[in-house]
């Protein structure tokens, strides 16, 4: 087991329920950013298992994870890469004419470096593992998010996707809570990048604690702009659950500033707000 620079916790867990031996990168920045791995230890095995998200920084996470994967694949003909947060996901699709898909790139070079098999959590799309042409998962971490928030005293709560496209997801979270849920309807323009948000049903029944849910929460662009709305139907407190907290730049301020009591979200990514582990289902794809 190898723990990227980006996801040593996760990885160091991992590895203990699989009762496999850690290796720990060391890494050197040098003064024109390029980074120098070095993992010390390592020998050749039946099965190697590298852990590297590709969050922010993301390109240089990229490359860090590239090439952990390929010194493994000198030391074993099989390399599970576990990457929880998958950058560039969501540039599946050429919205605009001329724009790269470039997740079709990321796969390509995923292959490339040695990868055999990849895991990811909560990608954009199912859709993308299409791009992978090495055997691929992609996990949700919903019903873990579901089960934490089980644990939290919540009154009357509404589950809610900024976007329809996590409908089923949200649908999906409520029933674990036995409450409602809604999923509003979010258009982008793509020329701009501005959200608007149009009607959505709302349920008539008066609702104290909100809950909004998605995959990843950048900018906050979308949860703030979701707020704005329901706040227009008197609706009350309100949390986030995301599975990848990205919240780059003043995102956490943003998103406080709007309303949002608490942030709850997975380790894809590291930080104060990852309070729900998942290296149990990780541990449990790669048992197999």
């Amino acid at each position: 087991m190898i723990g990227g620079p980006s996801s040593e916790g996760l990885a160091k867990k991992i590895s203990k329920k699989l009762n496999a031996k850690f290796l720990k990168t060391e890494l050197k920045i040098f003064h024109d950013g390029e980074s120098k791995l070095t993992i010390k230890g390592m020998k050749k095995a039946q099965k190697i298992i590298v852990v590297q998200s590709t969050h922010t920084p993301v390109d240089t996470n990229l490359i860090r994870a590239f090439s952990l994967i390929h010194q493994a694949r000198q030391m074993s003909s099989e390399v599970i890469a576990v990457i929880p947060y998958m950058g560039y996901a969501k540039q599946d699709k050429e919205f605009l004419k001329g724009e790269i898909i470039t997740i079709s790139v990321i796969a390509k070079l995923l292959k490339a470096a040695g990868a055999t098999k990849l895991i990811v959590v909560d990608i954009h799309s199912n859709e993308e593992l299409k791009f992978f042409k090495i055997p691929s998962k992609n996990l949700s971490a919903v019903p873990l998010l579901a089960n934490h928030f089980a644990k939290i005293e919540l009154h009357q709560p509404l589950v809610v996707s900024p976007d329809l496209f996590w409908e089923n997801k949200a649908k999906e979270f409520a029933k674990i809570l036995n409450c409602e849920y809604i999923a509003l309807n979010k258009q982008r323009n793509r020329k701009t990048g501005e959200l608007i948000i149009k009607s959505s049903r709302i349920p008539k029944a008066n609702f104290q604690d909100m809950i909004l849910l998605d995959d990843m929460v950048s900018t906050g662009g979308s949860i703030v702009k979701a707020i704005k709305f329901l706040k227009k139907k008197n609706l009350g407190r309100i949390y986030v659950a995301c599975t990848h907290a990205v919240l780059s730049g003043n995102a956490e301020n943003r998103l406080k500033k709007a309303g949002v009591c608490k942030i709850i979200s997975t380790n894809t990514i590291s930080g104060k707000y990852a309070l729900v582990d998942l290296s149990g289902i990780i541990s449990k794809i790669i048992q197999g």
